[in-house]
């Protein structure tokens, strides 16, 4: 059977994905442009892409002439191939060769088994001093098929350019992850009815032109653009939040149970995170904390000792040098004892309810309090 002679797309620069999501919206855009000029383009993993080379070639008047335009038009320092099958064209792309037709397994000859991405039977073939892909192709494929099973038979009918197809060379969760990055529901169908009602969970027509205009705002303004709020792990208030692109692997459309922090961290939420407060979480941390002072029924000082323990009850509170107000309930201490290099630390908080149904988040550290959030 003859094997499709394809174009195939080949980014390097976007082939692995950072936590900002950035090489995938990328990528998107030079599928877009390679549309433009040219039909039946089907991504085939992050960085690679193919299309047909018959059709294109007639229209614009030889492979040279297509090669030639997609350059122009796709950018992002793209190597283009063509060759038949998509295992060679792969491998044109990386060498930006136009293989001739019939001429795939010569032109395949020269490439090594690790090629094929099978590390063990790569292994295997150079203990026996089998290297490139040409010494492979010259074996018996029955003694191939014996020795080393059906998965290496197929390697070895795409070595012999019998086939252009290798398995594990498409990624099929490709064209998901290129709908998060085009700010659409994932989960879609290809035609997706223009409105599905939101009531129950599902996403609404305005959820899917909220995200098609974040998409457009972050293609023509950048990454930072558009920012969402995403819960991560920390012993902090204002450590178990972060603002990270909309559409990165950490701020699409879903989330995904993580955060990514400054530097592109990521900070567990199951983590044990020892001295971590018990939900609920509050509704607002304060930028600049509020100086407070914390007494009891006798007016002393109120205070969290070495053991993360009170040495009395809660009775009144004052913020800011404010009028005193009476605390009617109160929860902890929870104490955190943090190492920073040599430098020790220890706090405390406790959560507070004053007669005025305010409710507070109170830091202690050496012997001082602040009012460090706010509940509803």
């Amino acid at each position: 059977m003859e094997m499709e002679r394809l174009v195939v797309i080949w980014c390097p620069g976007l082939q692995e994905e950072g936590a900002r999501g950035e090489e995938a919206r990328r990528f998107v855009q030079v599928v877009a442009r390679a549309g433009e000029l040219c039909p039946w383009v089907h991504p085939v993993r992050l960085g690679v892409c193919a299309l047909p080379a018959r059709g294109p070639s007639r229209f614009f008047g030889g492979e040279e002439m297509v090669v030639s335009r997609l350059v122009e038009a796709v950018g992002e320092d793209a190597h283009i191939g063509v060759a038949d099958g998509l295992f060679a064209a792969v491998l044109a792309a990386r060498s930006q060769l136009i293989v001739p037709a019939k001429e795939t397994a010569a032109f395949l000859a020269q490439w090594s088994v690790a090629t094929l991405a099978r590390p063990e039977l790569a292994v295997t073939l150079q203990r026996l001093g089998v290297t490139s892909l040409g010494q492979f192709a010259a074996l018996p494929g029955a003694d191939v098929s014996d020795r080393f099973g059906a998965d290496a038979a197929a390697a070895h009918s795409v070595a012999r350019g019998r086939s252009g197809e290798l398995a594990g060379l498409r990624d099929r969760s490709i064209e998901r992850r290129l709908r998060v990055a085009r700010g659409e529901d994932p989960d879609a169908g290809p035609e997706p009815p223009p409105y599905q009602p939101g009531f129950f969970g599902g996403t609404s027509a305005a959820d899917s032109r909220a995200a098609l205009s974040f998409a457009r705002v972050q293609e023509r303004l950048g990454v930072d653009a558009v920012l969402v709020g995403r819960v991560q792990g920390g012993r902090d208030p204002a450590e178990q939040a972060t603002l990270v692109p909309w559409g990165s692997p950490a701020g699409g459309t879903g989330g995904t149970g993580g955060a990514v922090g400054a530097g592109g961290a990521v900070g567990a939420v199951g983590a044990p995170w020892p001295g971590r407060l018990p939900p609920p979480s509050p509704t607002e941390v304060l930028r600049v904390p509020q100086r407070a002072e914390v007494v009891d029924a006798a007016g002393a000082a109120c205070q969290v000792s070495g053991r993360g323990l009170l040495n009395s009850e809660l009775d009144r509170l004052s913020v800011n040098g404010g009028p005193w107000e009476s605390v009617v309930a109160w929860a902890g201490p929870w104490p955190v004892t943090e190492r920073w290099w040599s430098v020790r630390r220890r706090r405390a908080r406790v959560q507070v309810v004053t007669v005025d149904g305010a409710a507070r988040l109170l830091c202690t550290e050496r012997a001082g309090w602040w009012v460090e959030a706010l509940y509803d």
